[in-house]
């Protein structure tokens, strides 16, 4: 595995190595949960499964993923929405997210022109919030990840 290439959570990881322990349970191969680990770890490319926790490290997933109802703020209006994609750019943290809006959003701020918008995309922090700023300072997205579900 490459360094820049993102793992998954390590409970992800987890659950990954108990599908694969039921899967060959069934095929009559019994495995302990920590050879499970161990496969788990080879299959990404680690020596062992200490190496993998370790590359993974402890870090706090973000309360969000595909088919989850988010609300926040787009361009300064009010927003709520469902995510439709979600991809890991780097290992700070960064996330390529594609958002379908319940209701378009008008994000031009004049009177005598609109311009609405129903699908977002957009690459956020760990924080929700993007690295691309409106002229005034504010985050072109603004999501409520602590409400995310």
């Amino acid at each position: 595995m490459t360094p820049t290439q993102s793992l998954p959570s390590l409970d992800a990881l987890k659950a990954q190595a108990k599908r694969l322990r039921s899967a060959l349970a069934e095929e009559g191969d019994f495995i302990k949960h920590g050879e499970a680990l161990e496969l788990v770890a080879r299959q990404f490319g680690y020596r062992d499964w200490n190496t993998l926790h370790a590359a993974t490290g402890n870090r706090q997933p973000l309360p969000l993923a595909v088919g989850n109802d988010v609300s926040g703020l787009y361009l300064g209006q009010p927003f709520k929405a469902r995510i439709l994609s979600l991809q890991t750019l780097a290992d700070d943290g960064y996330l390529r997210i594609s958002l379908d809006l319940e209701e378009a959003v008008d994000v031009v701020k004049f009177d005598s022109f609109s311009a609405y918008r129903k699908r977002i995309q957009a690459t956020i922090k760990p924080d929700g919030n993007t690295v691309t700023k409106t002229s005034d300072g504010e985050p072109h997205l603004r999501l409520n990840v602590q409400e995310a579900v």
